[in-house]
């Protein structure tokens, strides 16, 4: 497997949190977004929408972190990310999706782009990146239970998609204190090696 991945990616660190968690062997493939790289013609060839990740296997290539992790679930079932029970399942998605629908496409590199080029200086677009984070985390904190996980014992899809956003809202200097189950949620996370070989401080280019 090849992952077309970029350091600072939250949709690529998702990818690269499942696949350790599944103990999968890849390879990585740096994509310099910040040198536009996801907008050649090689890269867009993979991707049409020039994102990451782009993940190749079997002679194919998977776009959308969460398409990617529901594919490698399929494949490779253990361990289970996203719950087989319908209940579980939905509770589970709801709370992926308060950051991968709802929290994170309004902070990526692209919008914060498009907020400068209409003159939004540095501090107000740090402020929309706030002001979005802590509204998706003030209903994802109402949304779970006692834990350790977001997925209660062992973590699921909701935490593979928790750690990067937290990564995010330390990085944006968002106040997090308010969200006491996500903290302990991440920290439970950053204890198993499949998620803290995943942060981008140990995959970043040297």
């Amino acid at each position: 497997m090849l992952l077309h991945d970029y350091f600072r990616s939250s949709a690529a660190f998702r990818v690269r949190i499942a696949l350790n968690l599944k103990g999968i062997a890849y390879e990585r493939r740096d994509v310099m977004l910040l040198e536009n790289q996801q907008r050649s013609a090689e890269h867009l060839a993979l991707n049409p929408q020039g994102f990451v990740p782009a993940l190749e296997v079997d002679g194919k290539v998977l776009t959308q972190s969460l398409a990617i992790i529901d594919w490698l679930d399929t494949r490779y079932p253990e361990p289970r990310l996203i719950p087989a029970d319908p209940d579980a399942r939905a509770a589970a998605m709801a709370q992926a999706l308060v950051i991968a629908a709802d929290t994170h496409p309004l902070n990526n590199l692209r919008v914060m782009r498009r907020l400068k080029a209409m003159g939004i200086e540095d501090d107000a677009r740090d402020e929309w990146t706030r002001h979005w984070i802590a509204e998706g985390f003030a209903a994802l904190e109402a949304m779970v239970g006692d834990g350790p996980f977001l997925g209660g014992a062992a973590p699921n899809i909701a935490d593979v998609f928790l750690v990067p956003q937290m990564f995010n809202a330390r990085r944006f200097g968002t106040p997090i204190d308010a969200y006491p189950k996500l903290v302990r949620a991440d920290a439970a996370a950053q204890e198993i090696e499949a998620f803290a070989a995943a942060h981008p401080d140990r995959v970043a280019p040297r």
